[in-house]
């Protein structure tokens, strides 16, 4: 396939998901998130569209394609409703897990079926007590002759109770590994519980639990690549999942400014509409021009994970922009608003409880900045 001829099978897909969102998620999001309820007809419809295998080989049963054409999916996502690329991120992290470091008949054995959303996938990474600081982790993985014994709790789970697939992080005998944990969907799978849904502010309607193993065994030949080596493994598979972040981000920070700009058009006072007032101009000047920028530095990211260059600093920048932008942009649209803006009639309130998730997820932006200042430091010294 020529670039031209990928470029116009992205935006035809990227448009295909642009009327999906305003026909489907659009007139129901703002009630499914309010009831926290999970939005079982759309995933569904997700799913026919397969969307759970945008990036995974047609070898496998995906889609196949490239990661500026995911990013696109995810932006429109987000745009909708952003709870819906949670219930997408995880499940492809998971699946880039198995890709990246699986063997082949790990990768016939569980990603057709990923690829087609039959089963979804988790990313368990997080514990109650280590979260930003992933060396911690205590979760145990014992190895007892041809299987593994699994003991611990794991923590801020999204997809955890309707999962499938886990990707597990566990201790082992020669450091941190990762795993493939198969179990049922449901509260209670073997030695596997969801001892904990957590309440939200926001990114409500996708479950986030708490998970505890007890003497849970799985075959040793779950065992993703070599033991001791899980912590890199899923640390890389992590710039995916900030880039996704990133595009979310800008889903949301795209959303408030269309918000703030049709209301400007319309609301007026002394007069004329506010978007005719200097100070409502100034606002959405910049509101514009730093969503532009975080649409581009998230392209920039995933154009450089597509040509197989490191990008953990381009990763990090645009995951801390976009994410910042996004919360920028909520909050400035909620003062366009004005009192309106803070009432549940309209989306900017979900916009502005949505936003700080970015800002925390897939590794803080404090966190970021070390990983952009370190990744500077290490390219300087080359």
């Amino acid at each position: 396939m020529t670039v031209d001829e990928q470029g116009d099978l992205r935006r035809e897909i990227i448009e295909t998901v642009r009327r999906f969102v305003a026909r489907e998620v659009i007139p129901v999001a703002s009630d499914l998130e309010h009831e926290d309820r999970y939005p079982t007809e759309i995933v569904e419809q997700m799913r026919a569209l397969g969307l759970f295998g945008v990036t995974i080989p047609e070898a496998y049963g995906g889609l196949g394609l490239d990661l500026l054409t995911y990013i696109g999916v995810i932006e429109e996502l987000a745009y909708g409703w952003m709870s819906l690329t949670g219930v997408v991120n995880t499940h492809t992290m998971a699946a880039t897990l198995i890709l990246q470091h699986g063997t082949e008949e790990q990768k016939q054995r569980w990603l057709p079926s990923l690829a087609t959303g039959e089963r979804r996938g988790a990313l368990s990474l997080s514990e109650p007590d280590a979260g930003s600081d992933t060396r911690n982790i205590s979760c145990r993985a014992q190895r007892d002759g041809d299987e593994y014994v699994l003991n611990g709790t794991k923590a801020w789970v999204t997809n955890g109770e309707r999962a499938a697939l886990v990707a597990l992080a566990a201790r082992t005998d020669a450091g941190i590994s990762a795993f493939i944990v198969e179990k049922e969907p449901g509260r209670q799978f073997e030695g596997i519980s969801v001892s904990r849904h957590v309440g939200k502010l926001g990114y409500r309607g996708v479950e986030t639990v708490e998970m505890a193993y007890v003497d849970h065994r799985i075959p040793a030949a779950n065992l993703i690549g070599e033991s001791g080596r899980g912590l890199p493994q899923i640390l890389g598979v992590l710039e995916l999942g900030r880039i996704n972040i990133a595009s979310r981000a800008v889903g949301v920070a795209r959303a408030a400014f269309d918000a703030a700009l049709a209301y400007a058009q319309q609301r007026v006072t002394f007069g004329k509409p506010i978007a005719e007032h200097q100070a409502i101009q100034m606002k959405l000047a910049e509101m514009a021009t730093s969503l532009e920028a975080a649409r581009l530095l998230t392209k920039n990211a995933a154009e450089r994970k597509m040509a197989g260059e490191r990008c953990d600093v381009e990763a990090g920048m645009a995951k801390l922009f976009a994410s910042e932008t996004a919360l920028t942009l909520a909050t400035e649209a909620m003062r366009i608003h004005g009192g309106i803006g803070y009432t549940t009639d309209l989306p900017v309130e979900r916009y502005y409880r949505d936003a700080p998730l970015m800002v925390i997820g897939e590794g803080t932006n404090e966190i970021q900045k070390l990983v952009i200042a370190r990744g500077l430091l290490a390219r300087a010294r080359l």
